[in-house]
């Protein structure tokens, strides 16, 4: 199993949105525009990665050795919705207009799935440090890839005839169908 096979992996066919449909919240919620789809996606990254790293960490110094890993999934939480308030924090500070555009989603990354389900399948992938900061990157990376298609494709069906009963929710899961579809074509690759 080689860096390059996970990351290709991470990224298409086993897209954290659109093969194992974790994250899927923001991937509506934020999919208007595509510059909020990109903040958000590296916001997630960010989180992500720290989260992983950080949850490795602490799942391999601290609850393996001492039995606790039962509280696996407790820490881990604990872990990323602090790592959103320091992201939080900083957008604040560094960037109020994006800040502003991702509104109630930059919270909703402590409850996101993706993350707390990267930093478990890390663990459970039995991943080195570095395999698993590999696959998180990629998983991060399929998340912005996801959600900036999705945001494009949202923004041009804005100047599309679209039946009535068809408008708003019903073309958006129709659409997440599709590309969800669309990314199986990857699934020849496998690690």
């Amino acid at each position: 199993m080689t860096y390059l096979m996970i990351f290709i992996t991470g990224i298409f066919v086993n897209n954290i949105i659109l093969s194992q449909f974790l994250g899927i919240c923001p991937f509506l919620g934020v999919s208007k525009k595509i510059s909020t789809a990109f903040g958000m996606g590296m916001a997630v990254t960010f989180v992500m990665t720290l989260a992983t790293i950080v949850t490795y960490l602490l799942y391999y110094t601290f609850l393996r050795p001492y039995g606790l890993e039962f509280m696996t999934t407790v820490a881990f939480i604990l872990v990323i919705a602090s790592l959103v308030q320091m992201v939080e924090i900083i957008l604040k500070k560094s960037s109020p207009a994006l800040y502003r555009a991702l509104g109630i989603f930059l919270p909703l990354i402590t409850t996101n799935c993706a993350v707390l389900g990267i930093a478990i399948l890390t663990i459970q992938k039995n991943f080195t440090l570095i395999a698993g900061i590999c696959y998180c990157l990629a998983a991060a990376l399929g998340f912005t890839l996801a959600i900036i298609v999705f945001a494009g494709i949202r923004e041009r069906l804005e100047h599309t005839d679209i039946p009535p009963l068809m408008r708003g929710t019903p073309i958006v899961l129709i659409t997440a169908a599709l590309l969800s579809m669309a990314f199986m074509g990857f699934a020849g690759i496998s690690y």
